[in-house]
């Protein structure tokens, strides 16, 4: 992907500089990582789930960070208790992990569930009522006589 120049779009806006921070970093490869597998869903008008695949790990293990407009997911696993047992083969990764979400203005974690192997993050849009939009009522003034416009004869 070419690489776009904001900077003439810098020279008449004010505060979108986050925008267009975010729109250069899009354009830059996130470094091929593919570990752990995820989906986002919209489960509902403001609702949203981010399920990640974290098989091996449990609740003491991963720590969910939320701030700034960013969720940050990190994954370690602690050291297994040797029991005399050793390994032939080792396909269950044990590497740690640590996956960031970008969050929208007004988005805040409001659950996080681990089943199955699956982590579960729900997430809420919740607009203040502030910027929610409103309905202006618009108040009609009354309908009077028409105005005679009085003039006096000369003669």
């Amino acid at each position: 992907m070419r690489h776009v120049d904001f900077s003439p779009l810098y020279r008449s806006t004010v505060g979108f500089d986050r925008l267009f921070t975010m729109l250069d970093s899009l354009g830059q490869p996130d470094q091929g990582q593919t570990y752990p597998p995820y989906n986002i869903e919209r489960t509902g008008e403001n609702t949203y789930r981010i399920t990640m695949a974290v098989a091996g790990f449990d609740e003491t293990e991963i720590s969910i960070e939320a701030q700034a407009h960013a969720l940050t997911v990190k994954g370690e696993k602690s050291e297994e208790k040797a029991d005399g047992s050793e390994f032939l083969y080792r396909g269950i990764a044990k590497r740690a992990f640590e996956r960031r979400f970008q969050l929208a203005d007004h988005v805040e974690v409001t659950a996080a569930s681990l089943k199955n192997g699956l982590l579960h993050i729900d997430l809420l849009r919740s607009i203040p009522e502030a910027m929610k939009p409103r309905k202006i009522a618009i108040a009609a003034e009354p309908v009077s006589a028409p105005k005679a416009i009085e003039a006096q004869i000369t003669n």
